[in-house]
């Protein structure tokens, strides 16, 4: 197993108690296309890491930003692979101003992991979280685990809850 793969397995079992069964793939798994044909399954049952970052978003936590609100802030975007983030749509679930997608260094730096291979969970840093409400429909999804090359299958249900996450809408 690829040692980023391994380490996410790793701090899925310490921080979850879950065990994680990897799948690895030579031919990549970089897009939900490139992951459901080497999985097997339709491209909607890939459960895709988009990573943005919002401007303006309120906050209750952070009163040292003037009015409230805080600028650049990560957010992970839960979405099918079949369908497109809409960027007003998700701005407008965080309560910011504007989203945009993050950067790869800023990925890297907040969440741990590179473009590609963002899981769900096991995030470095703690990141507000949007789920897909369409992923609900399937008995399994599949996510990235930690590298281009390797994913994994879970309850999305289970997925939705071990991310915190919050089921919405995040489509046009």
């Amino acid at each position: 197993m690829h040692p980023r793969a391994a380490e996410f397995s790793e701090r899925a079992e310490e921080r979850y108690g879950i065990e994680i069964d990897v799948h690895e793939f030579d031919e990549g798994t970089k897009t939900a296309a490139d992951a459901a044909d080497a999985v097997g399954c339709d491209v909607a049952q890939i459960a895709s890491s988009i990573v943005m970052v919002a401007d303006g978003m309120a906050t209750d936590d952070e009163p040292e930003r003037a009015g409230g609100h805080a600028d650049d802030e990560p957010v992970v975007v839960v979405t099918s692979g079949a369908n497109r983030v809409d960027e007003t749509t998700v701005a407008d679930r965080l309560g910011a101003k504007s989203v945009r997608m993050a950067d790869a260094e800023r990925i890297r730096e907040t969440l741990g992991w590179s473009i590609g291979g963002v899981p769900p969970i096991c995030h470095d840093e703690s990141v507000p979280v949007l789920f897909d409400e369409t992923l609900a429909a399937f008995e399994t999804v599949w996510a990235a685990a930690g590298t281009p090359d390797a994913v994994f299958p879970i309850d999305p249900g289970r997925l939705e809850e071990l991310a915190d996450a919050t089921r919405c809408d995040v489509t046009a």
